[in-house]
This record gives C-alpha cells, structure tokens and sequence, in this order.
C-alpha cells in the first residue's frame, strides 16, 4: 500500500481516484532514496512505474507553488514522452498547486517561453528545446535543485550526448540529480559518473529481459508486401487484436501500412511518426488511447514512455537495428500485470537482427507458421529492389563480371606501358647529354 511509504496525503488522495493501490518493486526503492535527497541511477524496463517513482518525491519536494523560477527539471528524449510525463504530473497534482510546464521542439517557442517567464516550479522538457530557450535568457536555472534524465539510453541512441552534457553543466553544483535507464551501456554510466555524486543504485530486473507476460511469436515472412498480406489476415480478427500496435524502422513503411490498411479499417488506425505534425501526433495519440482506434502504427519515436492500458499485440513488422528496442517495443503489452501477445514478422534479411535479439533475451523465439492461403507475394518495393540489385555474385557486384576485370587489368597494363616508355624516355634523354660532354 503507498500509505506504507509516507506520502503526501494530497498524492495518496490523487493516486486512489486514478485507482493506484500498490506501489511496484522500484517505486518501494527509489521512494526513499529519493526523499533522502541521494543522487540515484534506476534501471527498469519500460512498464514498471519508473515515472511515478521519480514522480512522486520529485513532487513532493515541491510541495506547493512557489516563486516564478524553476525548481526542478525532467529531461526526455520525445516529444511524446513530454507530453505524457506532463500528464501524470496533472494527474498526481490534482489537489496541489504545482505549475508544470513542458518544453519540446516542433511548435512555437514563444508559447512556450511565454509560460515559463509567467512561472512554473517544474519543467518537463527535450534537451535541444531546452537549451534553446535557456540561451534566449527566459529560463534562470539557479533555483533548479532537483533533475531527471529519463531514457537515459534513448536520449544516448538519438545523439543527445552533447545537448544533455550542456543542460547538466548550466545547473548549480548542489542539486539532487536522477537517472532512468532501461539499459545501462557504457555512455549512460561515464555520464553519470561525471555529474552523480555517491548515487544510490536501483535494478528492479535484469537489463534487457522482456516482460514475463509477453508471448513471443515470429513469422518468417519474404518482404514487406507479403507482410502487410500477413498484417491484413491477422488484423481481421477484431475479437483477439482488440488493441494492437505496429512497430516500423521507417517512416515509408508506416505510411506504406496505414495505405494499405485503409482500405479495410480506415476509422480504426492512428498513425506516429516524425514526419507528423505535432498537433496530428498527440491527436492521434489521444485518439489511441481513448480506444477511439483499435490500430496504432508507429515508428520508434513510440516505443518509449507512451503507456496504453490493455494493449493486446504489438507487432515488430521491422526488426529494429538495435536490439535493446525489441524490448522496449514489446513492454508496450502486458502492462500492469496482464498478458499481451509481441509477433515478429522477420524477412530473409533480418534474421541476422533477429538472431542479435534472441541472443540479447537469451531464449530463442518459437517459429509460427503462416496462415493458410496467405497470398505470399514476389513484388518487391524500391527498397527492396535497390538491395537485390547490390547483391554480390560469386564476389563481384553486378557490373564487375570478367569483361569488366579484363578492362581493368588492360587499362593498368596501359597505364604501366605509358609509365615505362615514360622511363626510357628519360634514360635515352640521359644518355645523349653524357654523350655530348
């Protein structure tokens, strides 16, 4: 119960209307190391309450309006997990007199300096925008006593190292400083040992173990076309697929599903990615979530920080190039303690990355077989094209057969026929002027 963990009675109050009961394993210990003041380094899988963890101590340290200068920091990789650690903020402060504002790139500046020059005692904010602001001289960073980075690793991954390296030099010395990571790579540790003093360390799991919950399933399936064949046939059983989302590499592919899927769900699909307006985005988002739409596809931008209760399938439709985002991907399921079902749909080019992820996890995927009568396709997209054409025969490339070798080797014979008649030239011009002294 989180009554056991002395929190504030207007949070116990905001938890109990959200319908949280118990604490989870990283909230019982983050909560008192954080309250204690200690820097900390939490290591957790995505679905374990991390949020609420650095949250709600974070919050109520705060305690009340104060001032117009900003007492604490959270720093995030996206846009969206601004916007959602900005809700469980409104969520948990909703009999408290805290101001937070977010911060993120995408939309108007001004806004945004706007309501942090009228006050706030939090900010939620993407390093870039930050420093951007910072620099424009609206944000006074003196008051800033407590920071979080969260998804650490991700912030590392989408190149945020140097952006993040200035905001943790422009705060005081003395402050509390947080660290969230699902994995802990090398250049999230020598981070924290430049800017952490003595932290307190929290692993709730092993680094990169999926969810228990999840039931893994792969498809070996020949290209993308087939694919979104195998994408339609499963999605058809609205019963079983009741809320599902689909991962892609690439913005292309996203687009290329939700094209080809329109035809047959098109008031059912919310789509995430870069390319995206933000406006679109959260829409979209909100859209999800409110269970408005059944399908949600997404670039990784969405793998991180977005939490969608009930989600029954996520669906690696790419097998993503870093491994650890498998497991990101697949923590969208079997949340708060329920089952959900990830399905790997993996090509003959992606078995290498998929071997990667098996290794990773260490347990080894089970292979199902695919639907009967699925149209299984020979049509390749221009990706897919460009790289069969880049295919190597017997160690030549097309266009490097044994005519074009022999061209080679001639043009170096040439070359070398000019290089030493060149020579003899020289001799011969040598000789005449010793003969003429």
């Amino acid at each position: 119960m989180f009554q056991k963990l002395n929190i504030s009675k207007p949070i116990l109050m905001a938890l109990e209307e959200a319908g949280f009961e118990t604490p989870t394993p990283i909230q019982e210990e983050v909560f008192p190391l954080a309250r204690a003041g200690r820097d900390i380094i939490g290591i957790a899988q995505t679905g374990t309450g991390k949020t609420l963890a650095y949250l709600i101590p974070l919050l109520m340290k705060l305690h009340y309006a104060q001032g117009n200068l900003p007492r604490a920091l959270i720093i995030v990789p996206t846009r969206e997990l601004v916007v959602q650690v900005h809700e469980s903020v409104e969520l948990l402060t909703e009999f408290m007199d805290i101001r937070c504002v977010s911060i993120y790139g995408g939309t108007n500046i001004r806004t945004q300096q706007n309501r942090v020059f009228a006050g706030a005692d939090l900010l939620v904010a993407t390093p870039g925008r930050f420093m951007d602001i910072y620099m424009n001289g609206i944000i006074r960073s003196k008051s800033i006593k407590t920071i979080v980075v969260d998804e650490a690793d991700r912030l590392m991954d989408l190149g945020f190292l140097p952006q993040l390296k200035r905001v943790l030099e422009v705060i005081p010395e003395r402050h509390q400083t947080m660290f969230f990571s699902a994995t802990f790579p090398e250049e999230v540790a020598a981070l924290a040992n430049d800017f952490l003093v003595n932290p307190g360390r929290v692993e709730v799991t092993r680094q990169a173990t999926p969810v228990e919950r999840v039931v893994q399933k792969r498809y070996n399936v020949p290209n993308i076309t087939t694919k979104i064949n195998l994408l339609k046939r499963l999605l058809a059983d609205k019963e079983e697929f009741r809320r599902v989302m689909i991962f892609t590499e690439t913005k292309k592919n996203a687009d290329r599903i939700v094209e080809h899927l329109a035809d047959h769900w098109k008031g059912e699909l919310s789509v995430i990615h870069s390319n995206k307006a933000q406006n679109t985005r959260l829409k979209a988002l909100r859209a999800f979530k409110a269970g408005e739409t059944r399908i949600m596809v997404a670039s990784d931008v969405a793998a991180r920080g977005i939490d969608v209760q009930d989600v029954s399938h996520v669906v690696n439709f790419d097998i993503p190039a870093i491994a650890e985002e498998y497991v990101h991907r697949i923590g969208r399921t079997a949340r708060a303690g329920k089952e959900g079902v990830a399905l790997s749909l993996v090509s003959g080019k992606e078995k290498e990355r998929f071997a990667g992820i098996e290794a990773l996890i260490e347990q080894q995927v089970p292979v199902d077989e695919l639907p009967r009568g699925l149209e299984i396709s020979t049509l390749l997209v221009d990706e897919e094209r460009v790289e069969t054409n880049n295919i190597v025969y017997q160690g030549r490339r097309p266009g490097e057969g044994a005519f074009h070798a022999k061209k080679a080797k001639n043009n170096h014979d040439v070359a070398n026929n000019r290089g030493n008649g060149k020579a003899r030239h020289a001799k011969q011009q040598q000789g005449k002027k010793h003969g003429q002294g």
